[in-house]
């Protein structure tokens, strides 16, 4: 009797069915979906700014003050549009700056990391998950979102001009949309997601670490060493290379005036220049460094 049940047991065990192991990039997936879910500021902040920026050139439009740029100067047709798409990166920056802050203080705040390290996630992917928010998604849904919103103005500057009787035809040509939209999307990728790496990092390390006002932990080390800069020295280089990696203002990013958009007609860009860059690898490599220290912090860090 003692054999057959042995044999029974050792008959279940090999029969038994082993737990799934689910894929590395099928976790950062859902990840990344929970981060969209529990922040939804990530992209209805973005589409609240192209909506009133919509309107508003709607507006001014009909209005006839952009008159000029639109009908008279041909040459310069896009300085509306110019000006929206800058509104649209600044308001990517002040979203990525915020969401970084909270991302990781949040959690540890409201007690949900002992939920969410109950999980079979590991720390790794939920730090490299958060921080493809301001590196990544950010970016691409500040792209597509911009060009959306520029392609209604566009259409908008036509009804107009249909309505008053005069030709698009010259609109559509100098305007140039397709090049446009291609040196935007570069210049996001490379001055607001890659380029500001190191700044974006830094604030997701001080979220996992500090316990209240990230804000203040965040910019109080910045704030000082730019201060001993110009009392010892009487230079501001420390607080030129922050702003600079900040707003995404890459020396060698294209060969334009420095008076003209990143998206201007004569604009040329210069991906060779920008990727053999030292400062681009430095200050991925001290993002990395950031990304590291984030995950241990996580890894040891409880709830506030």
């Amino acid at each position: 009797m003692s054999t057959q049940s042995n044999a029974m047991s050792e008959s279940f065990q090999s029969h038994s069915i082993a737990p799934a192991v689910i894929p590395a990039t099928r976790m950062l997936y859902w990840s990344v979906r929970r981060e969209l879910w529990e922040n939804r500021s990530i992209y209805l902040a973005p589409l609240a700014v192209a909506a009133v920026a919509l309107f508003a050139f709607s507006l001014s439009s009909i209005a006839g003050i952009w008159e000029k740029p639109l009908r008279l100067n041909p040459a310069q047709p896009q300085a509306p549009y110019d000006l929206a798409a800058g509104l649209m990166m600044l308001t990517g920056i002040v979203v990525s700056v915020f969401y970084c802050l909270d991302a990781l203080h949040g959690e540890r705040r409201d007690r949900s990391v002992l939920f969410w390290k109950s999980l079979p996630v590991s720390d790794l992917t939920t730090v490299l998950a958060k921080a493809s928010i301001p590196l990544v998604i950010l970016p691409v849904l500040t792209f597509a979102i911009t060009v959306a919103m520029q392609w209604l103005m566009l259409l908008v500057s036509s009804a107009i001009l249909l309505v008053s009787g005069q030709s698009v035809t010259e609109l559509w040509t100098k305007l140039s949309f397709l090049r446009m939209s291609l040196l935007l999307l570069y210049h996001v990728l490379t001055a607001h997601a890659l380029w500001p790496a190191p700044i974006y990092c830094w604030l997701l390390l001080v979220s996992g670490w500090a316990r209240r006002a990230t804000f203040l932990w965040a910019a109080l080390p910045l704030v000082a060493i730019a201060g001993v800069e110009q009392i010892a020295f009487h230079t501001r280089h420390f607080a030129a290379l922050v702003g600079s990696r900040l707003i995404g203002d890459v020396p060698t990013l294209a060969s334009t005036s420095p008076d003209m958009f990143p998206t201007g007609p004569m604009t040329h860009i210069a991906p060779g220049s920008f990727l053999s860059n030292p400062g681009l690898w430095i200050g991925l490599a001290v993002a990395a460094i950031f990304l590291a220290t984030a995950v241990r912090l996580r890894r040891y860090q409880g709830p506030i």
